[in-house]
């Protein structure tokens, strides 16, 4: 499965995981002033429907939006991605990256190594 969305994709499925249903108006009142237009946020939506992102149910002339996708999928996606781009599909690479370079503290290293410990006991 390949996803891949904008940052303006990315803002709008955070509403919609965020309120589970919404329509356009609930949308556009999250968004910060300037606000934008409706037509933009539409087009935006139809495109992460085409993209199998977005569904929605029609109420008399409203369309009321939800997500398709759970937000822990998008971001295992994204995760995953990031891992064989960035460090040749290796998460011990990745590992190796993120704790010398992250400037974690010794207490949230021993919670780290507690977190690996118990998926290998499982």
């Amino acid at each position: 499965m390949k996803i891949k969305l904008t940052e303006s994709e990315k803002e709008i499925m955070e509403i919609l995981w965020e309120y589970k249903k919404a329509f356009m108006k609930d949308i556009l009142e999250v968004f910060e002033e300037p606000k934008p237009a409706p037509t933009t946020i539409a087009t935006l939506l139809k495109r992460m429907q085409n993209k199998n992102l977005v569904g929605y149910k029609t109420f008399g002339n409203s369309r009321q939006y939800f997500p398709k996708i759970e937000k822990e999928v998008y971001f295992n996606h994204e995760m995953t991605s990031m891992i064989d781009r960035f460090f040749n599909s290796s998460v011990s690479q990745f590992a190796s990256f993120f704790t010398s370079n992250s400037k974690l503290t010794q207490q949230e290293l021993k919670e780290l190594r507690n977190i690996i410990d118990h998926q290998i006991e499982k």
